[in-house]
């Protein structure tokens, strides 16, 4: 792994001295526009265009708690706050349009810093085809520096939610699991090199925005994006829809190959259902699966005295994933949203 990623938080120059305007003016060419952006960046607020129904969803991260410096460069966690909103808009089978991004930093954070980190939203934006709509510049106490982006999509049907599963239907992702997990551990163990695709999953997530709306045409009944791991996002349907997801062991056998080789078998087991930051798409669907998705499980009714929940091969498993005040999930510390991320 290289010493160093991209401009240092520090050691450039610091933000203290800096009128907002000469920020401002450094990071907004960054962004692309839209047709559908009325009035752009730089007045009290933009104007979008938007559809009918339009979804609004919003994510913060914060220094030494979501990332590290020594592991992401700020262009990194600029591809990765958005990511993870926009994986948020197509798992309610929406497409994003718009982005707001909120920076609050210690002033002493250098100024190549902030417009290495605008690079990484400008590039994750454009790959989507979202426009940068404003946002917010404020100063904190010092070490602090938090990110928050509010993601806007236009929906065309109804929403996707978690509460329609249904017994009798498929389980069902689209994406890869386990991998952002595995790169946090192989981090951690300053082993970057065994897996570099998976290290470079977990500094840039990679949501396959696409099937989001994709699935809500072909008529999934429950989805959300794979943000604190299978299990434990797989629960949040169950629970929500009163139903038990039962996941099958020999469908997820390629995504644990995929990383064993690197982190270990059991490892690579618990990455896999617990792993979070993933941003891959979760789904239940009654009938056929659309293309590029595939079957994971199945959805039953719960037993007498069983609650909703999610079994694999018929059993509870050990793994639970992130939950950001309860703590991460039980068998590695490389799996969720763990304080080291980055």
């Amino acid at each position: 792994m290289p010493s160093r990623l991209g401009p240092t938080l520090t050691g450039g120059t610091p933000l203290r001295g800096l009128e907002e305007e000469d920020v401002l003016g450094h990071i907004l060419p960054l962004f692309r526009s839209s047709p559908d952006l009325i009035v752009p960046p730089g007045d009290d607020a933009a104007v979008l265009a938007t559809e009918e129904r339009t979804i609004v969803t919003t994510d913060t991260v914060v220094l030494g708690r979501d990332w590290l410096d020594a592991w992401s460069s700020a262009a990194d966690i600029g591809h990765k706050v958005v990511a993870q909103n926009l994986a948020d808009v197509a798992a309610m089978g929406g497409r994003p349009t718009g982005v707001l991004i909120t920076l609050v930093t210690d002033p002493m954070v250098s100024l190549e810093w902030v417009v290495d980190l605008a690079r990484g939203i400008a590039e994750a934006c454009d790959r989507a085809d979202v426009a940068v709509l404003g946002g917010d510049l404020s100063s904190a106490p010092a070490g602090v520096v938090m990110i928050s982006v509010t993601a806007l999509g236009n929906l065309d049907g109804e929403p996707v939610l978690r509460s329609g599963a249904r017994p009798g239907d498929r389980v069902a992702v689209c994406g890869s699991l386990g991998l952002a997990a595995a790169g946090l551990h192989l981090l951690t163990h300053d082993q970057a090199e065994r897996h570099t695709t998976a290290v470079a999953r977990q500094r840039r997530p990679s949501p396959p925005l696409g099937a989001g709306p994709q699935a809500a045409a072909a008529g999934a009944s429950a989805m959300l994006d794979v943000s604190d791991g299978l299990l434990r996002d797989g629960g949040r349907i169950a629970r929500a829809s009163g139903v038990v997801l039962e996941l099958d062991p020999v469908a997820l056998a390629a995504d644990v190959a995929e990383v064993a080789g690197a982190v270990g078998e059991e490892t690579a087991w618990d990455c896999v259902l617990a792993g979070g930051e993933e941003h891959s798409l979760l789904a239940t669907f009654p009938d056929d699966l659309p293309t590029g998705w595939r079957g994971i499980g199945s959805v039953r009714a719960p037993r007498p005295a069983e609650a909703p929940g999610v079994l694999v091969e018929g059993r509870t498993a050990r793994q639970t994933g992130w939950d950001h005040f309860g703590g991460g999930g039980a068998g590695t510390d490389a799996v969720g949203d763990d304080p080291r991320q980055g």
